[in-house]
C-alpha cells in the first residue's frame, strides 16, 4: 500500500469512527432524562453478564442471554420505540432536510400568556396545545373544528366549566385556534408524579409524540405547567411562561436552537 492509499483509508476510519460517536452522543441526548435511561443500563448490565458468563462457566445463564441478544435488534426497537421516533423527527426537522418557516408568534403568545393567566387565578382547568412542525391531524379527527383567528375571549369561552369543550384541548396552529375538544394520547410514564392528573398525563403524552408545546393549567390549585419533549416544567408564573414559550417559539431560532438555548 503507498503512502497515499494509506492517508486515504486512515482519513475513512476516522471519518466513520467519529460519525459512529457522533451518532451515539445524539442518541444519548435523545434519551437523558427520560425513562429509557434506566433501561439502557438495565440492558448494558445483561450485556456485560452475557459476557462474563463464559470465563465464569455459567453455561445455562449465557444460553439465556445468548438467546435473549439474539434479537437486540428487535428488543431495542421495542423498548426504545419513542425515543427512536422523538430522535428520527428531531433529524426530520432540521435545517438541513426543510425551509425553516417563520411565523410571528408574539401576538399569540400574548394571548395564551393572559388567558391562562386568569384561568390560573380561578382554578379553571386547561389544556393548549400549540402546534410546531409536526403535524397533529389525528388528534383533529375526533375534535370540534374551529379554524378561528386567536382571540382571548374565544380561549376563555372554550374553557369555562359550562363549556362542552371544556375538558378537551384546543390546538392552536400559528395565529388559528384550529380545534378544541381535542382528546390527546396519555403518558404511561411509570417514573411521573403519582398527583399528576389526566390533564398532564396528556400533556406529556402529545409531548412525548411531537414537538408540540402544551400548556396546563391544574383545575386543583391552578398551577401552570408547560411539556415539551416529555418534559414538563412546572409551577410557572406569567412572566416566565411569556419568557419560555418566546425562548421555543422565536421565529429567528429553529428547534435545535431553542432546545439548546432551554438547556
Amino acid at each position: 500500500m503507498d503512502e497515499a492509499s494509506y492517508y486515504i483509508v486512515a482519513l475513512r476510519n476516522t471519518v466513520d469512527v467519529l460519525l459512529v460517536a457522533y451518532l451515539v452522543y445524539r442518541g444519548l441526548l435523545v434519551i437523558k432524562g427520560t425513562r429509557a435511561a434506566p433501561m439502557l443500563w438495565g440492558l448494558t448490565i445483561i450485556v456485560l453478564l452475557y459476557f462474563l458468563s463464559k470465563p465464569l462457566g455459567f453455561t445455562t445463564l449465557g444460553w439465556l442471554l445468548g438467546n435473549f441478544l439474539s434479537s437486540i435488534i428487535l428488543v431495542v426497537v421495542v423498548i426504545f420505540q419513542d425515543e427512536i421516533r422523538r430522535g428520527l423527527t428531531k433529524v426530520g426537522l432540521q435545517p438541513l432536510f426543510r425551509k425553516a418557516a417563520k411565523v410571528a408568534y408574539d401576538k399569540t403568545i400574548e394571548d395564551i400568556v393572559l388567558v391562562v393567566s386568569r384561568l390560573s387565578k380561578a382554578r379553571t382547568g386547561a389544556l393548549i396545545v400549540i402546534q410546531r412542525e409536526v403535524g397533529l391531524d389525528e388528534i383533529v379527527e375526533e375534535a370540534v373544528t374551529l379554524d378561528a383567528v386567536l382571540n382571548r375571549k374565544l380561549l376563555l369561552s372554550i374553557f369555562v366549566k359550562e363549556s362542552p369543550l371544556h375538558d378537551g384541548a384546543v390546538l392552536i396552529e400559528g395565529d388559528r385556534v384550529r380545534a378544541a375538544g381535542c382528546v390527546l394520547p396519555l403518558s404511561f410514564n411509570p417514573d411521573l408524579d403519582p398527583n399528576l392528573g389526566t390533564r398532564h398525563r396528556a400533556a406529556l403524552g402529545l409531548s412525548e409524540r411531537s414537538d408540540a408545546i402544551v400548556v396546563v393549567v391544574s383545575e386543583e390549585n391552578g398551577a401552570i405547567s408547560l411539556c415539551r419533549e416529555g418534559r414538563m416544567i412546572r409551577n410557572l408564573d406569567a412572566s416566565m411562561l411569556r419568557d419560555s414559550l418566546h425562548r421555543l417559539l422565536s421565529s429567528g431560532q429553529s428547534n435545535g436552537e431553542a432546545a439548546a438555548e432551554e438547556a
